[in-house]
């Protein structure tokens, strides 16, 4: 069932859909307004809904795999990832209204779509990108949470005030687990471990700390423990600091 929390924060992104696809319906760029009415509003805000859904993949894709990307090569990279559903949505389209397009006319509809899913996504990028500022603006660096200022700032607004859960390391990156989700940053572990050294937890493996509230089920198997965490994270305790967790009575 889908809750009224999560309708409110859809409902900006359905309103900016209807009101770029009902302004590229009065310009009519590309001959659609041969379209007629209704038809070409229902075109372009359909496709402004197909490049959203592409762009929303795509995005969490590029955090998974490029997560420090720049916001202006994201942004572009997004652009050309999206217009690739776009185009064959169009493609898949054009036959219902028109002539379908030539094999040697798909270029130039690939270029075009992309003209206009490069702005979209560039006004995008930038929109966010104000919206971060001025959430960075108000939202505290160092709250109740006992999560200090060193990595506090490293992370978006919405995590900041948010209950840390666990950090865990990836390479030269470090996952940052909360009750609001959880965030890649650059940062060592050792340092956000010095971060949060209010917060009652501890180091279970090389690669994770996790806080002690976290923990709901503790698991045993061939002498190694495993930390389940309220958000459904396993964290696992190696050999090395099983004894100092076993002594301050986590299992």
């Amino acid at each position: 069932m889908i809750s009224t929390d999560n309708i409110r924060k859809v409902l900006p992104t359905i309103g900016i859909i209807l009101a770029i696809g009902t302004l590229m319906s009065i310009l009519g760029p590309y001959n659609s307004h041969a379209l007629g009415v209704p038809g070409v509003w229902f075109y372009w805000t359909g496709l402004m809904a197909v490049g959203w859904i592409s762009g929303r993949i795509f995005t969490a894709l590029l955090e998974h795999i490029y997560p420090g990307l720049q916001p202006l090569l994201s942004g572009l990279v997004l652009a050309t990832l999206v217009t690739f559903p776009v185009s064959a949505t169009v493609i898949v389209i054009q036959p219902m209204t028109g002539p379908a397009f030539k094999l040697g006319q798909l270029p130039m509809v690939f270029f075009m779509v992309w003209v206009v899913s490069a702005a979209v996504t560039l006004v995008s990028v930038f929109m966010e990108r104000a919206r971060n500022e001025a959430a960075t603006a108000t939202a505290p660096l160092e709250g109740g949470n006992g999560i200090g200022l060193g990595l506090a700032e490293k992370l978006p607004p919405r995590l900041r005030t948010a209950s840390l859960l666990a950090l865990q390391a990836e390479d030269h990156y470090l996952r940052v687990h909360t009750e609001a989700g959880d965030e890649l940053i650059l940062m060592r572990l050792g340092d956000a471990i010095a971060a949060v050294e209010g917060l009652d937890g501890e180091r279970t493996h090389r690669s994770w700390w996790v806080a002690r509230r976290a923990v709901q089920d503790v698991a045993r198997a061939d002498g190694r423990a495993t930390l389940t965490l309220s958000n459904g994270v396993e964290a696992p305790v190696s050999r090395t600091y099983s004894p100092r967790l076993r002594e301050a009575g986590w299992y």
